[in-house]
């Protein structure tokens, strides 16, 4: 049984990244199963430490940006949004320049208020690069959720 609410687009979530973090990593989502969502980012000149492989703080922004995508598609979006409480993430291995990474966000635990979200990113050989823990609040809709029009028309 699918854990979805509605069916939205992945282009429609890669359009809403347009002028944010997630695009300015480079962050991508390209799948959706049946109780999870994939993604993918670059290890290039966005995400790395100077030492030439994936930065920590790019995989946790990655990390979270899969559980929250994933937490958003789970709600009823007309009066609710979910919003990162708490991650956590161990590094394992490094992601390497040139590669990419792909993220796999699955449900641990839908609560009425909280969700819990284990997230695996691996590298191009499927090998575990950061394992993330992230728990995100459900909170009322006080705003409708904002396109990237209307955020341009606000600055």
């Amino acid at each position: 049984m699918s854990i979805w609410f509605g069916d939205v687009p992945l282009e429609e979530l890669n359009n809403a990244n347009r002028g944010t973090l997630n695009a300015n990593l480079g962050i991508e989502v390209i799948e959706k199963t049946e109780n999870s969502l994939i993604g993918r980012m670059p290890v290039d000149e966005r995400t790395t430490q100077p030492a030439g492989v994936v930065h920590g703080g790019a995989s946790v922004a990655f990390a979270e940006t899969l559980a929250s995508w994933a937490g958003f598609l789970t709600i009823d979006r007309e009066r609710f949004h979910a919003v990162g409480l708490e991650i956590n993430a161990n590094h394992v291995r490094p992601g390497l320049a040139g590669q990419w990474l792909r993220g796999e966000a699955t449900v641990v635990n839908m609560g009425r208020t909280t969700q819990i979200w284990d997230i695996r990113i691996t590298n191009e050989e499927g090998k575990l690069v950061c394992i993330s823990r992230c728990t995100l609040a459900i909170i009322a809709q006080k705003s409708a959720y904002t396109t990237p029009e209307q955020r341009d028309a606000s600055r």
